[in-house]
């Protein structure tokens, strides 16, 4: 009996069959792609010097010694800095400090033997009466970069010789421009008027010296706390700087600082 074309119809779509789809491999961890693996993180401020390879990368750091300046000797820099305009950036004055010794480049392995001169050298110097004087332009008034406030204490400058030769002699690279006492209260980044001369009538007792740690940032470098050393109270001799690599006495003590330094520390 002949089919009528309505069940040809219905034949016709019983006779489709879906196409079969080729079935996916099993996939255990061996067949994942590796995953690239992460550079490991480097301790604050440090910064990298050649490529991320196996993870011994070398690293340094900018550090540097310096006193602190307290709150009571911030607060009337803090108020003198409301005298600059156009494009200076102040210091904040909880980062406020006179550095001592500069170091641009201290491999992290390196850092304890900081610390460990700075616990050997500051017994034997007695602490400081620091005195504010008055304001300067690095390098100088035509082109300032800088705004600092000059400072004095007697045996401030022996102090930053004799960390600077330890420094040398542990083979460490240091900023070698001479040792002028300041304090850096802004630092210029655009066209900006000076301000007129300013003289402070303020002192402070350093009781201790700091080694610091200059992360820098995008704003300007903010400065984190490595290490505190504490100087001698009361008299006594003072001891004298170790000699340089090299040299059998130490060399002959830094001049007298100038109204004006010669470096723009950190």
């Amino acid at each position: 009996m002949p089919l009528d074309a309505e069940a040809l119809a219905v034949l016709a779509q019983l006779a489709v069959v879906e196409p079969t789809r080729p079935a996916r491999p099993a996939t255990g961890e061996a067949d994942r792609p590796a995953r690239p693996q992460r550079a490991p993180q480097l301790p604050r401020g440090a910064r990298r010097t050649g490529p991320v390879d196996d993870g011994h990368t070398p690293a340094t750091q900018r550090l540097f010694y310096a006193l602190k300046v307290p709150r009571e000797i911030a607060g009337p820099l803090a108020q003198a800095q409301q005298k600059l305009k156009g494009n200076w950036r102040s210091v904040r004055p909880d980062q406020m400090h006179v550095t001592l010794a500069y170091l641009p480049a201290v491999p992290l392995e390196r850092v304890a033997d900081l610390k460990a001169l700075g616990q050997r050298l500051a017994p034997q110097f007695q602490a400081l009466d620091v005195r504010l004087r008055g304001t300067g332009y690095f390098p100088n008034e035509g082109s300032p970069r800088v705004w600092f406030v000059k400072v004095e204490a007697e045996g401030l400058d022996a102090l930053a010789a004799a960390l600077r030769a330890g420094i040398q002699a542990l083979g460490l690279e240091i900023e070698e421009l001479p040792f002028k006492g300041h304090i850096t209260l802004a630092r210029r980044k655009g066209p900006a008027p000076r301000v007129p001369p300013l003289t402070f009538d303020a002192s402070w007792h350093a009781g201790s010296l700091t080694l610091q740690r200059s992360l820098l940032q995008k704003t300007g470098p903010i400065y984190e706390q490595a290490g505190a050393y504490r100087l001698r109270e009361g008299p006594g001799p003072t001891a004298p700087p170790p000699p340089a690599p090299g040299v059998s006495e130490p060399g002959s003590p830094e001049p007298t600082p100038t109204s004006h330094p010669t470096q723009e520390t950190p």
